[in-house]
């Protein structure tokens, strides 16, 4: 049998389920297309030899785990800092391929939208998820 979750293990009938943050998922999604981009871009710049293999293949790497791994860390204020500090990164990394300045700003652009927009939807959750549970508070039989 399959190992329980830790929130498996504490679920009773009647809990309500947490509500995820649309800002944590929608920043999530940016930074793993930014990982798939941060490898594509070790692999042209490793083509067209545009610095040392090591160097170029190993930045490159590091680049995109720490894309991933930073995903972990969106729970916390560090995590968005980190994620705008990967926009400038990509964004200076157009010095090695011209066409990284259009693609590092589309992303930085997606990741701003992403921040803002999620951040929004999650404040209109939270108030929805409040005038629900005053009105079930108020309906109790009809709940």
């Amino acid at each position: 049998m399959a190992k329980l979750t830790r929130a498996q293990r504490e679920w009773r009938p009647g809990m309500k389920k947490k509500q995820r943050s649309t800002k944590m998922m929608f920043a999530s999604t940016v930074l793993v297309c930014e990982a798939l981009l941060a490898v594509f871009v070790t692999l042209a710049a490793f083509g067209l030899k545009r610095g040392e293999p090591a160097v170029v293949l190993s930045l490159g790497a590091a680049v995109a785990l720490l894309c991933i791994f930073n995903c972990a860390l969106l729970g916390k204020k560090i995590g968005y800092i980190i994620g705008w500090i990967l926009q400038v990164v990509f964004f200076l990394s157009g010095f090695i391929l011209v066409d990284m300045f259009y693609l590092a700003a589309a992303f930085a652009l997606c990741w701003w939208f992403a921040l803002s927009k999620g951040g929004e939807i999650d404040v209109e959750n939270k108030r929805r998820a409040a005038a629900q549970e005053a009105w079930e508070r108020a309906n109790p039989e009809q709940a």
